[in-house]
């Protein structure tokens, strides 16, 4: 009876229910502003990322691979995990080794692509954009509204339409900037599931340490 309800439950899962690698159909660039995550969390882990020597200000958070609705994770690859070279290559752009290993397990997997494939498409992704000069020359907190920083990111970006990003908060704190590429890192319009814009009109932004 238990093999027959296992072998029924087995028939019943569709197909797709099993995110595939490679296939998807564009990425999310997550770009984090570092002094916020630290603020959120980072100290709170006494992570390297917000260590006083450091200067990070917006730092990839990752590269993602989106459907149109929804997005994949954790998908099976026939590729090798990235060596401890390879992650700490990343540490540059985003902040530590210990984010790029995660993107990786999580979101790298679902690309199609070779770790060293990934980073490297990743690195190009957050070449591609211009992060407004602005931010890096606060000397003090400030509280604005997030629709400034989709603002900023626009005047940079002349190719950059205002829905093909969004911006997020957590906690009362400007989070990150989100921005859609296709997959050959071209700019694009945002799923409906990506478009949240944070709509607080006081959000903190805390100056690079």
């Amino acid at each position: 009876m238990r093999r027959l309800l296992c072998a029924v439950l087995f028939a019943a899962t569709p197909a797709w229910a099993e995110d595939v690698a490679g296939e998807f159909d564009y990425y999310v660039m997550a770009l984090s502003w570092s002094p916020s995550w630290c603020a959120i969390e980072g100290d709170a882990r006494q992570s390297p990322q917000c260590d006083q020597s450091n200067d990070f200000g917006w730092i990839l958070h990752g590269l993602w691979p989106q459907y149109e609705d929804g997005w994949p994770a954790n998908c099976r690859t026939s590729f090798r995990n990235p060596s401890r070279r390879q992650t700490s290559e990343m540490a540059d752009i985003m902040g530590t080794s210990g984010l790029a290993w995660h993107q990786w397990n999580k979101h790298g997997v679902c690309s199609g692509l070779s770790s060293e494939d990934y980073y490297a498409l990743s690195r190009l992704a957050y070449e591609k954009i211009t992060r407004p000069p602005v931010f890096r020359r606060l000397d003090r907190a400030v509280t604005l509204p997030a629709s400034v920083i989709e603002d900023a990111f626009v005047q940079a970006n002349p190719d950059l339409d205002r829905d093909q990003i969004t911006v997020t908060c957590k906690q009362d704190y400007i989070q990150e900037a989100r921005i859609c590429l296709t997959r050959d890192l071209e700019f694009r319009e945002c799923g409906r599931d990506v478009i949240r814009d944070c709509n607080l009109g006081d959000a903190q932004l805390d100056p690079i340490r």
